[in-house]
């Protein structure tokens, strides 16, 4: 008798091995009854029955054995992980059923094989790449359907906390603008409006990075803008938020080109912000903004220690912070990690580029470069000197 036939003609008994082994998990949601239990298993397992009725190429084996055979969404593998996660089973609790299920088939086909029936070995390995499709499938519906509820929950989350955090920054901006305080209120009040500010900027980075996941990237509204003033008013405000530190501005009068200002002014300050909170306080940190053949370069140069060469790959990663200190000291430059992957998403959304490099003897250089796009004639003031903002 050949694997598939002995599935389909024993599988009642795989099914109550599986719905026994379902049920000794532990759940922390309601009680499973049996057909809860069962649920998906016995499309599955008629599935890798009929998987091993199939001609198979060494192409096709190859791929399914990586995880990379033919998908179907709609499957009862997929299915069934979302059935599991909203019944409060855990991804190990998921992967664990179906090393149960594929040790129940074993058992029993060792059991009638030992019995002096012919087999074909090729069906048990048929068998397992079957299941570790099934197994990939299943794992692949729970993560994304985790990420999708994770990402939903952050957008919420952000949109909800920004209406509360406007009404305490406008209040505190309201009586900062009065005569009615005396220097300490003025102090404390001073101290609230500049922490709700980098609250509703932290909330800013946790939509931002939520539109990221959810949508084909970050939204830009693009017109004719000149990026100097920009760069040089968040300089200033960095500046003003960090007085002990040097930061040396060289820009053009004028950069001007086709972008969200607003994007580009959130880049700006993100990627000097890092540079501040990384750098060697004892040394200056030098922004470069120039235009070049049709491009904007803007640079960020800081010393201090460098950024190890294995994080160097994904340190535009969300998850990809390398100082885990920085989430827990709420200073002027706390955040959620979320600025460089931001940045970079920035310059993507304008076709640009985002570069790092880092060394002890060189320091660490964060480099942007961005297309000017098409700006009219009659919209670009004349270029002049460049100056220098100490």
């Amino acid at each position: 008798m050949r694997l598939s036939d002995f599935i389909l003609e024993n599988i009642e008994p795989i099914l109550q091995e599986w719905e026994d082994f379902a049920r000794s998990l532990n759940t922390p949601g309601k009680s499973l009854d049996d057909e809860a239990l069962r649920d998906h298993a016995q499309r599955m397992l008629q599935a890798v029955a009929a998987d091993l009725c199939t001609t198979q190429s060494s192409e096709e084996q190859d791929a399914k054995s990586k995880g990379h055979g033919v998908q179907d969404d709609d499957s009862a593998a997929r299915t069934h992980a979302i059935v599991r996660l909203v019944s409060g089973f855990t991804v190990d609790q998921l992967v664990s059923e179906f090393r149960a299920l594929r040790a129940s088939v074993i058992s029993l086909w060792m059991q009638h094989i030992s019995e002096g029936a012919p087999f074909e070995v090729q069906d048990m390995i048929r068998f397992n790449e079957a299941v570790d499709q099934a197994l990939a499938e299943s794992v692949a519906s729970y993560t994304q359907a985790v990420q999708a509820s994770r990402n939903i929950f952050l957008g919420i989350l952000g949109h909800d906390l920004r209406t509360p955090l406007s009404a305490i920054m406008l209040g505190a901006d309201a009586l900062l603008r009065t005569d009615t305080l005396d220097e300490r209120a003025t102090k404390i009040t001073s101290r609230i409006y500049s922490s709700v500010k980098r609250a509703s900027q932290i909330v800013g980075d946790l939509l931002d990075f939520t539109r990221s996941q959810l949508g084909p990237g970050l939204p830009v509204s693009k017109a004719v803008v000149d990026v100097a003033p920009v760069c040089e008013r968040i300089v200033e405000e960095l500046r003003t938020i960090n007085p002990a530190a040097e930061v040396v501005l060289n820009s053009e009068e004028a950069a001007v080109g086709v972008f969200d200002a607003a994007r580009l002014e959130q880049m700006f300050s993100n990627l000097i912000g890092n540079a501040l909170q990384h750098g060697n306080a004892r040394v200056p940190i030098t922004v470069n903004l120039t235009t070049a053949s049709k491009t904007l370069v803007f640079r960020v140069h800081n010393s201090g220690e460098p950024i190890p060469d294995e994080v160097l790959g994904s340190i535009f990663s969300p998850m990809g912070r390398y100082s885990p200190q920085a989430s827990i000291d709420f200073g002027p430059h706390a955040s959620l990690g979320l600025g460089l992957f931001i940045a970079a998403e920035i310059a993507t959304a304008h076709q640009g580029t985002i570069e790092v490099t880092s060394n002890a003897e060189q320091g660490t250089e964060f480099i942007v470069t961005l297309p000017l796009g098409h700006v009219p004639a009659d919209a670009a003031p004349k270029r002049r000197r460049k100056r220098n903002h100490n």
